[in-house]
C-alpha cells in the first residue's frame, strides 16, 4: 500500500486500507493488480482518473500513424504517365506513408503479363532511393500488386 503522500506503507489488509483511505477522505485505488500482492494506494480517484485520461491522449499524440496510398498503373502506361506517378509516390513515400503500387490487367492484356511485371519492376527501382520493398510483387486476381515502405531514414512531418 502507498499513503496520500506517496510514503511506502507496506502490506496491509484490505480493511485497514480501507480504513485509512477513509480516515484520510480519499480513496483507495488499485495501482497494480497483476503484481503479487497487488498495490493499491490512497488517492482522489477523480485526479487519478483524470492524469490517466492526460497520459492516454498524450500516447495518442504521439503515435505515429502509417497511411497506405496506392498508385495504379496498366500495362500501356505511358512514359509521361509513368513519371508523373512516380513523382507522386516519391511524396508520398517522403511524408512517411507506405505505398501500394497495382498493375491492373484489364482484358486480352491478361496475355501479357510479363509487361506489367517489369513495368513494376521499373517503378519500384524508380523509387529504391527513397523506399524500400515491404511485399514482394504478386499476381492476384487482375492485379499485380507490391507495397513499397520509407527507407528508415525518413520520418513522417
Amino acid at each position: 500500500m502507498i499513503g496520500a503522500n506517496g510514503e511506502q506503507i507496506g502490506i496491509v489488509s484490505i480493511k485497514e486500507a480501507l480504513k485509512k483511505a477513509e480516515e484520510a477522505n480519499l480513496d483507495l485505488v488499485e495501482i497494480a493488480p497483476q503484481a503479487v500482492p497487488p498495490v493499491c494506494k490512497v488517492i482522489d480517484y477523480g485526479k487519478f482518473a483524470y492524469e490517466l485520461q492526460k497520459k492516454e491522449k498524450l500516447q495518442k499524440k504521439n503515435q505515429q500513424v502509417s497511411v497506405l496510398k496506392e498508385i495504379r498503373l496498366h500495362p500501356n502506361t505511358d512514359t509521361h504517365d509513368f513519371d508523373f506517378k512516380a513523382r507522386h509516390a516519391v511524396n508520398f513515400i517522403e511524408d512517411g506513408d507506405k505505398v501500394k503500387v497495382s498493375v491492373i490487367f484489364k482484358g486480352r492484356e491478361l496475355a501479357y503479363t510479363e509487361i506489367g511485371e517489369n513495368l513494376l519492376k521499373k517503378f519500384i527501382e524508380r523509387l529504391s532511393e527513397v523506399a524500400k520493398v515491404e511485399q514482394e510483387p504478386k499476381f492476384e486476381g487482375r492485379a499485380m500488386h507490391a507495397i513499397l515502405a520509407p527507407s528508415k531514414g525518413k520520418k513522417k512531418k
